[in-house]
């Protein structure tokens, strides 16, 4: 596989930072590990069906922004959210199902990577602790991986073994509780669960509830304990999904669902605290459709944080001033597809990948690194129904 373009390119001789769905990096770290002209692996999770199998790779050229097409890493069903081993060896991936050995749980899996050839070899696959795995994070450290299950509305942390498999989950919790909407949050549903940039405290969204839930993490025991305060509350109706730290650790960034909002918070790292500074739509004020939120990132410069729109298939791009923690809309982008479930940025900042899962398609956009504005750049690949796509290092 891509064996007449591993001819032409030199060997990456490069220390590389974890890029991972909901993971978060310093810009500086890539500055120094990924020159101009980069190769990188792309990997697009997907749901299955007629047109996906599993994971899929694809060679990403941040020089020109070209992504080659897609080929299939290793077949698995429906690896919706992908996440990367800090030691970059190992791919993490949740099985959106709600069946494993006849128990109505979920799954995750663990994959050994060929960084030569982009393939991916199945390690083992455990137990999620709950119904509908959507979101996945490795810590920082490589020892435990973090959970979220939307169906059940659990979360769980599993011990990463030396040979990159999964052990049975060292704890599982179950929120309790619902909020306002009786269609969408008549229980809980964890949405998304991500470390701190200190590794101190995991952090998750909980669709459900209109909560922000923060836990103490140990990752040396997979061992999650409710922080205090436990909880921080959205406003009623917001369907808290997606988060996103800024490069400097100090603001946290909330994409909501339901409510088609994006809010700003800034973060105490000492206490694990959130306190609001704003709430924006993420909408164009003329529009008069239905739509909802997805995915959220910050640029790498920290200077610009992205949203989608499934509806109006769009990113709303925001300008962000950290000396007030401000967020001023900059354009809404449409991303040339159906249902924009994800998007990426690449690690140079000069890119970014929308991922269109009704269209099976990734477009591909140049990021403005004055305005933050995108551009398209005319290229599109497909992937059936693509959810999530992640950077790792080549070879």
């Amino acid at each position: 596989m891509f064996s007449s373009l591993m001819k032409l390119l030199p060997p990456l001789r490069l220390i590389w930072p974890v890029l991972a769905c909901g993971f978060v990096y310093h810009p500086a770290m890539f500055a120094e590990a990924l020159p101009a002209g980069s190769t990188t692996l792309v990997y697009f999770g997907t749901y299955t069906g007629a047109k996906s199998k599993g994971i899929y790779v694809a060679r990403f050229d941040s020089a020109t922004g070209r992504l080659t097409p897609p080929e299939l890493a290793v077949a698995t069903p429906s690896p919706s959210f992908l996440a990367l081993h800090p030691g970059r060896r190992f791919l993490y991936a949740v099985g959106e199902t709600s069946n494993v050995g006849g128990k109505r749980v979920g799954a995750v899996s663990a994959f050994s990577l060929d960084a030569k050839t982009g393939q991916l070899t199945l390690v083992n696959r455990q137990s999620s602790g709950g119904d509908g795995p959507c979101h996945l994070a490795v810590d920082r450290t490589g020892t435990c991986l973090l959970v979220a299950n939307y169906g059940s509305g659990s979360i769980a942390a599993l011990p990463i073994r030396a040979d990159g498999g999964l052990a049975e989950p060292g704890t599982v919790i179950q929120h309790q509780g619902s909020s306002v909407n009786p269609t969408r949050q008549a229980g809980p549903h964890a949405h998304f669960i991500t470390t701190d940039p200190a590794n101190r405290f995991a952090l998750v969204c909980d669709l459900g509830l209109d909560q922000a839930l923060i836990y103490r993490l140990d990752p040396a025991k997979a061992a999650l304990v409710p922080n205090d305060p436990p909880f921080t509350p959205i406003k009623p109706g917001s369907g808290p999904r997606h988060l996103a730290f800024h490069p400097s650790g100090r603001f946290v960034f909330l994409i909501n669902e339901i409510g088609s909002t994006l809010t700003a918070f800034a973060y105490d790292a000492k206490r694990g605290a959130l306190k609001e500074l704003q709430t924006v739509s993420t909408l164009p004020e003329t529009f008069a459709g239905k739509s909802s939120c997805a995915e959220v990132q910050v640029h790498p410069s920290g200077k610009f944080v992205y949203g989608s729109n499934r509806g109006h298939d769009s990113i709303a791009v925001f300008g962000f001033d950290a000396r007030n923690g401000k967020l001023t809309c900059v354009e809404h982008q449409a991303t040339q597809g159906k249902n924009p479930r994800h998007f990426a940025i690449d690690p140079t900042g000069q890119w970014l990948l929308a991922e269109n899962q009704d269209s099976d398609s990734i477009v591909i956009f140049h990021v403005d690194a004055k305005t933050g504005r995108l551009s398209a750049t005319g290229q599109t690949v497909s992937v059936g129904a693509p959810a999530c796509a992640i950077f790792a290092p080549a070879k």
